[in-house]
């Protein structure tokens, strides 16, 4: 449906209610798989980490990885979730070519959490309190490339490649209860709780939460029922939406489509959706099977898992702080404007700065520099800055040495250069370029001295009060020293030699 068919947005939300679910994957940051020892790693070449029990070949018997649930169980904390005592796996029966065992491993009627809350403010500052009805334990499918065709799906394509690297990550799958009252806000809570389920596991370093990687995915569900019907209308599921801006859009898309569709008389057909974020649509994928359909049963080759009360205790004494409460607490203590906090937090650079403020930097001075010189590196180099060779204590040092006058600007982005490049730590970098402030104010003098007398006419302008003009004079010293000078001390001395 093209978006000329679709039913105005602000239409579509006065004829009908929005009822909203959202189910968060999160991939785990194990350095193995769920159930083998093969390395949990992204970027191997295809079919590279993989074993029989992750391939399932016959006889091959999985074992549970400990870790996996001890940052499970922390993300159930974290939700305000209670803790299962004891919780099975389940098989979850269905074909599909990226599944070699025919079943997927995950948690049925026993799930590690449950029965959580989390707390969602919007831009506006409206709140809402969004139920999680579980978060279970599952393994991931593999990758399918499909090659040939015109829309990257199976449809249509010539051929299909399958990667089963990713066959048995560890997976968190974040339920929502059904959500009502988000009336016009539907798209933005959506966004936004995705964006806070994120921020808390990115936190707890239990994910590296790259949604570009599928770290972090979201299916979204979507139906609609006429103002004052208490039936609840046949859902949609959107699956797989890998950026915050593209679940926000897609929520929006289908409430459009399917506001036209049952304002003409249709029917909305239960079924899965992609999400074309080129052409800003949702396609139709396969009709969606009931939990009945999928014929789960215990997996017999898994003992119940039982956490302890103490282990569960111990793994709540060691949560990080909230990020809601750590972002209000810093950028009361930082003094960013509301809108500088607001950018560091859009552009993920608030663990980085703070890192570089641990370090010892000034907020604002970590700020420019993430925000500014590495973000660009990183850009051009289609990078995180996370991903840059370049630690937070070593920004904090070269700007110590901006501070304490031994380095320049100029030279500082120099040193961060080298540190890019491979060449050591910053003063080893500064020791082999040669880069370090001329602090002989002799020298300094004596070439002030030979600038002002080669620009008679500029010293004659600063005499009469047009200080501008000593940027010539400012200038020529800098290239002088090779550009290893202060440039305001330089000034301070040109207007001090020019009376």
């Amino acid at each position: 449906m093209s978006k000329e068919q679709l039913m105005p947005y602000e239409k579509a939300i006065e004829q009908f209610e929005v009822v909203i679910g959202l189910e968060v994957h999160v991939e785990l940051n194990t350095k193995s798989k769920m159930f083998c020892g093969c390395k949990n790693e992204f970027g191997s070449e295809p079919n590279t980490n993989v074993c029989p029990i992750c391939i399932g070949l016959p006889g091959a018997l999985p074992s549970v990885n400990k870790k996996a649930v001890e940052s499970s169980i922390a993300i159930g904390l974290a939700l305000g979730c209670d803790i299962a005592k004891t919780c099975r796996f389940a098989r979850k029966n269905y074909f599909y070519p990226d599944l070699a065992k025919n079943f997927q491993t995950s948690q049925y009627d026993e799930p590690i959490a449950f029965g959580g809350k989390l707390s969602i403010e919007l831009a506006d500052g409206q709140s809402f309190n969004v139920e999680i009805e579980r978060a279970h334990m599952e393994e991931d499918a593999g990758k399918l490339t499909h090659v040939g065709g015109s829309t990257g799906r199976i449809h249509g394509a010539d051929f299909s490649l399958v990667d089963y690297n990713r066959a048995g990550v560890p997976l968190v799958e974040i339920v929502t209860k059904p959500i009502f009252g988000g009336g016009d806000k539907a798209p933005e809570l959506a966004a936004a709780y995705v964006r806070a389920i994120r921020e808390i596991v990115k936190t707890m370093n239990v994910s590296d939460a790259r949604m570009e990687r599928g770290n972090v995915r979201c299916d979204a569900n979507v139906s609609l029922r006429p103002k004052g019907q208490e039936k609840l209308g046949t859902r949609t599921e959107t699956k797989n939406v890998n950026s915050i801006r593209s679940v926000e859009s897609a929520v929006r898309y289908e409430i459009q489509r399917q506001a036209h569709i049952l304002a003409n008389g249709g029917t909305i057909i239960q079924e899965t959706r992609h999400w074309h974020e080129d052409r800003g649509y949702t396609s139709s994928g396969r009709v969606k099977s009931d939990a009945e359909d999928y014929r789960y049963f215990p997996e017999p080759d898994l003992v119940p898992v039982e956490p302890s009360a103490d282990w569960v205790e111990s793994i709540r004494a060691a949560l990080p702080e909230n990020p809601e409460k750590r972002r209000k607490r810093l950028s009361a203590e930082w003094g960013f404007s509301e809108l500088e906090f607001r950018d560091v937090v859009n552009a993920d650079l608030l663990d980085v700065i703070y890192a570089t403020v641990e370090a010892g930097a000034k907020p604002q001075a970590a700020r420019k520099w993430w925000s500014g010189e590495l973000a660009r590196i990183a850009n051009a180099e289609n990078k995180s800055v996370e991903e840059l060779a370049i630690t937070p204590a070593q920004v904090a040092e070269i700007q110590t040495l901006i501070d304490s006058g031994e380095l320049t600007d100029r030279m500082a982005r120099d040193v961060v250069a080298g540190v890019l490049a491979g060449e050591g730590e910053p003063r080893a970098v500064i020791e082999q370029r040669g880069l370090k402030v001329v602090s002989d104010e002799g020298a300094l003098i004596a070439a002030i001295d030979l600038a002002l007398a080669a620009q008679p006419d500029v010293l004659e302008k600063i005499r009469e009060g047009k200080l501008q003009a000593a940027g010539a004079v400012i200038g020529a010293v800098m290239k002088a020293m090779g550009g290893q000078a202060d440039a305001a001390r330089v000034r301070e001395l040109v207007l001090e030699r020019a009376k």
